[in-house]
């Protein structure tokens, strides 16, 4: 993030952290460069989205989800898009703002030490899932969420990252 407010440039991702415990995963350079990897996946140019990634415990993401889906508990990712229908395509110098996002810590450390995976890969999956979701994409029928998965696959691949969907099920 310092190196693109330095050249002048907005930040991917604008990573609002209320839980300390995301910085010791590593969560401002696990989200960059997941959704980075996600936008050029999707034939966008990284360096001219963003979005905001609200790092939260259980107990914020519960109360966002009940306020925001109507259901009074926690779960791992959230996302609100900035835009109804197609997302626009970037013009001139500006960055398009996609919306903004919200991870739970202890739904997402769970999820990814009952999977046996490292807790940066989890969060790099969710971002991802929640950064298709800020595009328009959904997981309503099979062949939608079929379509998403094989992003979110190919995008995790890129980044070294074991298909998520060979051994757990949609976040």
């Amino acid at each position: 993030m310092a190196e693109a407010e330095a050249a002048g440039v907005a930040p991917l991702v604008d990573l609002v952290l209320e839980d300390p415990r995301w910085e010791a995963a590593g969560l401002e350079a696990v989200a960059t460069s997941a959704a980075r990897a996600a936008l050029l996946v999707v034939g966008r140019d990284p360096a001219h989205h963003e979005l905001s990634l609200l790092a939260c415990d259980d107990a914020r993401i519960a109360g966002l989800n009940e306020t925001f889906r109507g259901a009074a508990k926690p779960t791992n990712v959230l996302s609100w898009p900035a835009f109804e229908g197609a997302v626009p395509l970037p013009g001139g110098d500006g960055a398009v703002f996609l919306g903004d996002m919200a991870l739970a810590f202890e739904t997402c450390a769970r999820e990814a030490q009952a999977a046996g995976i490292p807790l940066a890969a989890h969060a790099a999956h969710l971002v991802v899932h929640g950064l298709l979701h800020l595009l328009g994409h959904d997981h309503e029928d099979d062949t939608a969420a079929e379509a998403m998965e094989a992003i979110e696959t190919k995008t995790l691949a890129s980044l070294g990252i074991a298909d998520p969907y060979s051994s757990q099920e949609r976040p």
